[in-house]
């Protein structure tokens, strides 16, 4: 997963077609795949028997919340830099004065297509210079915001080692040490007594 996210850091664009794009995509599907499957599947086998099924109800339920969780904070991290992206392009900026960006609501910014950016300029007394230069920044800003998102998950998505290590060390089809039942040791039988 974190290769896949930092190849999608270096090559994300304005065009999600690229080769590489779709290179880093397919790697951070596989790598997510592949973890969630083996990791489960080691939860479930390494549980007692009579677990298996608590543990595969919570498998699902943990698959669940960490996919929404997942989501939730991506999309807080790329906004938030998203936005102090954009303010940064707009501090100072000669060409956009602070009467222009009191006609544009700045305190919801969001992901906006260049498209979108300009039907709410048109709505303003930008001039044609101030939108190429509104245009230019949510530009810039966009891009740079998905790329730095994609390299500080990559950098979580290392951390999950840490935890990994924790992980029971058997081959497949081997019996875990802490489930085998020492042997039971058999009772002494008295002897029958002497006549």
């Amino acid at each position: 997963m974190a290769v896949g996210l930092t190849i999608l850091a270096f090559t994300v664009s304005n065009d999600w077609g690229t080769p590489l794009v779709i290179l880093g995509l397919a790697i951070l599907g596989l790598g997510e795949g592949a973890l969630l499957t083996l990791l489960f599947n080691v939860l479930v086998s390494s549980s007692p028997k009579e677990l298996a099924g608590d543990v595969g109800a919570l498998r699902g339920t943990a698959n669940n919340l960490s996919t929404a969780l997942g989501t939730a904070f991506s999309s807080v991290v790329a906004v938030s830099l998203l936005s102090l992206l954009v303010f940064r392009g707009l501090a100072d900026n000669p060409t956009l004065p602070p009467a222009l960006q009191a006609e544009v609501a700045l305190d919801n910014i969001n992901f906006v297509s260049n498209e979108q950016l300009l039907a709410v300029m048109n709505t303003t007394t930008a001039t044609a210079a101030q939108i190429t230069e509104a245009m230019a920044i949510n530009e810039s800003s966009r891009l740079l915001a998905l790329k730095a998102s994609f390299i500080i998950l990559a950098a979580i998505a290392l951390l999950a080692i840490i935890p990994a290590r924790g992980l029971p060390n058997y081959a497949p089809g081997e019996v875990p040490e802490d489930m085998v039942e020492p042997p039971k040791k058999a009772k002494k039988q008295k002897a029958p007594a002497a006549a």
